[in-house]
């Protein structure tokens, strides 16, 4: 392999990670609804890609650069999915299942998170059900707060796609395009 041939390799590999890292970010901005954010990556991403497909598909007669493209696609990949979990864009919603809830929930709220209550009972007993709403980068630390409380605690999590409040987004009048809701029918009553 002469040096030429080695440039083009690596410049390959090198724009196919930069392609890809951009990929997967934009595919998690996708997911979250930015819109704005995902355009700009996807169009830097496609004009990159472009280049490198180009360069593998114009030069078949070295198959190493299509090594060098698939290579580059995995390492991108990979990549990809470390920054944007580093980034972790987005908000989350943990449900804290937990026999502690009172003692929890004070604690939760003095260390600034925001935290709904709900009382539940489940086939052991009573339990506690919080709510708590939390950036992607603080989650961890969240389930490491609860369990220094509750060691028992148990925490899903879940994504938020679009969050806000319901007071702020309710109108005196149904939009054109949804049917008015009607009550749930409720089975008679039997009197005897």
């Amino acid at each position: 392999m002469n040096t030429s041939v080695a440039v083009t390799f690596a410049l390959i590999v090198l724009a196919r990670i930069t392609d890809m890292t951009m990929d997967t970010v934009r595919t998690a901005a996708i997911v979250q609804g930015r819109r704005a954010f995902a355009a700009s990556l996807g169009f830097f991403q496609a004009l990159i890609y472009i280049l490198a497909i180009a360069k593998v598909l114009l030069n078949m007669d070295h198959h190493v650069y299509a090594l060098a493209y698939a290579l580059g696609f995995a390492l991108g990949t990979y990549l990809g999915i470390a920054v944007e979990q580093r980034l972790a864009f987005g908000l989350q919603v943990a449900s804290l299942f937990t026999r502690k809830g009172l003692e929890l929930a004070k604690a939760l709220n003095e260390a600034g998170y925001r935290v709904a209550r709900v009382e539940t009972h489940v086939r052991d007993g009573d339990m506690t059900l919080l709510y708590v709403e939390v950036s992607r980068k603080c989650a961890p630390k969240l389930i490491r707060d609860a369990s220094e409380i509750d060691k028992d605690c148990f925490c899903v999590v879940n994504d938020v796609r679009v969050a806000g409040y319901a007071a702020r987004n309710l109108s005196s009048k149904a939009a054109p395009h949804e049917k008015p809701t009607r009550p749930i029918p409720r089975a008679p009553m039997k009197t005897e």
